[in-house]
């Protein structure tokens, strides 16, 4: 019984990290990046943080400094109609990430009888 839970733990891991090296790439960041070009000093360095998180698949990170981003009330309203539909995409991505990691995750669970000894 041990050994099955330690197989189940490790097919849980790999499929985990499978899914969520997936996507990445998914969420197009150009109109967030035009919108803040030319944004405030202050606020330049926020805007390259979220690119970067996304551009490495760091979606908590990107929805963290989004907020933070968000809560800037010098910002116009094209900056925070970009930081809207990024904050979206964001979601979305994850949505799909945690689909897809339970989905496989189930078929590990009824393929994984299969896989023990008799």
């Amino acid at each position: 019984m041990k050994a099955s839970g330690w197989i189940l733990t490790a097919v849980m891991a790999v499929t985990l990290a499978m899914a969520g090296c997936s996507k990445q790439g998914s969420i197009d960041t150009a109109a967030f990046e035009k919108s803040f070009k030319s944004a405030e000093a202050a606020v330049q360095p926020s805007a390259d943080k979220v690119v970067a998180a996304v551009k490495s698949a760091d979606y908590s990170g990107a929805m963290t400094e989004l907020k933070t981003l968000a809560s800037n009330a010098k910002l116009t309203p094209d900056q925070q109609q970009a930081i809207k539909d990024v904050m979206a995409q964001v979601e979305k991505a994850i949505s799909d990430a945690a689909g897809k990691a339970a989905g496989e995750a189930s078929k590990a669970m009824k393929d994984m009888p299969k896989a023990l000894p008799k």
